[in-house]
């Protein structure tokens, strides 16, 4: 039995590297016959606004890229992030943001990786992005999204007093982008068990707070050991060091006593002066963001009843809009809006930069921005730039962009008031927090070609937007 067997399994391995090679083969078959797979990361990419970020994407079997397109773009197809076509990189109609700051590391195209690097990411990096491979018939494309990954407040260690045998310790940090990992770590950078942790998200506004404890024995004394918070994945994230001293465990002196009771009032303060720092930097953004847009004009923006929808009520001082239950019986003309829920602002513009800030409060469905005079106003049409409308909004619990197909953001919080910046000159269109004045959305540059430009609002039911001046 046993050498019948081992001869079994010697003809089995002689079997084997031609079951390989079938294999093999049989892949090469397929992938001949029925196109190609284009492998993304399958999850989002995170980096930090200021250093380099890399989109994966590569192509099954290590198979030869070198004399395929590659074309990386967000919105438009036809304007992109990086193209390579005909063994070289085109920029011709390259996005302008991103001019200088694209690789397709050539390297790896033998080999079938068509990752992208961005140099320098910037805040309006972060969003959608499509990755499209053509070889001669034969195309597939894998989409990805590129995340901030924003670091949080300083990490703060207070001496909570004495806890079984030791020297209770909690570490705490506050106002991160992307839900954090917490560790602890001896001297050699072993990681300790921690006594407790807890990582919660803010309603307010959607960042996370974080509190970690640990039991310091007295044979840890005279080491320093570190608390940490960060992002593992991108190697990024802050760290502080506590060393206590032999003459803080049971045995010390009065004074000593009084000073493990005085330090977590002192904590308080510093952390009190921190978030003084913290509102003065945010108030400083502001004034940093008007200066960069000047110059340019706070418009005066009130809503045109004769273009509103039937159903839209609007209010007497014109500076409010909510869709009603009943069909308003409104006078007809070509100006008036009669299938979508949409009405715009009096005045249009032509020259010069313009901002207003609009309310949306707790609405969930609800659209605002710029349309050209010319945008259709009868029966229903997509909202897209292709149609002369830059707008962006809310459904139910997701907030995206009107684009051709659509781009989904992610932002942090909720979005109560919302600031449209319209440069007629430039032909720029930027959406931002108005509360905070982080950046929202930015649409690649247009030409209005004179055309007036005017401010654009569509609400649906149980919905109410209003003009903050």
């Amino acid at each position: 039995m046993a050498g019948s067997s081992f001869f079994q399994s010697s003809r089995c391995s002689s079997l084997l590297p031609d079951i390989i090679v079938f294999l093999v083969a049989f892949n090469i078959m397929m992938l001949e016959s029925d196109g190609f797979t284009l492998i993304g990361p399958g999850r989002p990419i995170t980096a930090l606004a200021g250093q380099d970020a890399e989109l994966p994407c590569h192509l099954p079997l290590s198979m030869n890229a070198e004399n395929m397109e590659v074309r990386w773009f967000r919105q438009q197809f036809s304007t992109y992030v990086h193209l390579y076509r005909d063994g070289k990189d085109h920029y011709e109609t390259q996005m302008p943001e991103y001019r200088g700051r694209t690789k397709l590391p050539k390297g790896g195209l033998r080999k079938g990786i068509v990752s992208l690097r961005i140099l320098n990411i910037r805040d309006s990096d972060f969003g959608q992005y499509r990755c499209v491979v053509q070889n001669g018939g034969d195309q597939n494309e894998t989409m990805m999204e590129l995340k901030a990954a924003v670091l949080g407040s300083d990490l703060l260690i207070a001496i909570e007093g004495y806890l079984a045998g030791g020297i209770h310790v909690v570490c705490r940090s506050g106002d991160w982008y992307l839900e954090p990992e917490v560790w602890w770590k001896d001297p050699s950078g072993n990681h300790l068990l921690p006594l407790s942790k807890t990582i919660k998200k803010r309603v307010d506004n959607g960042l996370f707070d974080t509190e970690s404890s640990i039991i310091i024995l007295k044979e840890q004394s005279r080491q320093r050991l570190s608390c940490c918070v960060g992002y593992p994945l991108i190697s990024q994230g802050k760290e502080t060091e506590i060393c206590i001293e032999d003459s803080f465990f049971p045995g010390m002196n009065l004074w000593m006593v009084s000073l493990v009771v005085l330090l977590p009032i002192l904590l308080g303060a510093i952390a009190f002066i921190l978030y003084r720092y913290k509102l003065e930097r945010k108030r400083a953004a502001e004034l940093r963001w008007r200066k960069f847009v000047a110059p340019i004009e706070q418009g005066t923006v009130t809503l045109d009843p004769d273009t509103a929808h039937p159903r839209l009520i609007l209010s007497e001082d014109q500076k409010s809009v909510k869709w009603g239950d009943i069909w308003q019986n409104l006078p007809e003309n070509p100006q008036r809006f009669d299938a979508e829920y949409c009405v715009l602002g009096c005045d249009g513009f032509t020259t010069g930069r313009h901002y207003w800030e609009v309310e949306v409060g707790e609405s969930r469905h609800w659209f605002v921005g710029v349309a050209r005079e010319s945008v259709r106003r009868k029966g229903g049409f997509c909202f897209s730039p292709e149609k002369g409308i830059w707008v962006v909004g809310q459904s139910e619990d997701q907030y995206q962009v009107c684009t051709s197909p659509e781009t989904l953001l992610s932002l942090s919080g909720h979005l109560k008031r919302i600031r449209v910046f319209l440069d007629c000159t430039g032909g720029q269109v930027a959406f931002f927090n108005a509360d905070t004045g982080a950046s929202v959305f930015s649409f690649p540059l247009a030409s209005f070609t004179g055309e007036r430009i005017y401010p654009w609002f569509w609400v649906d039911a149980r919905c109410q937007l209003r003009l903050c001046f």
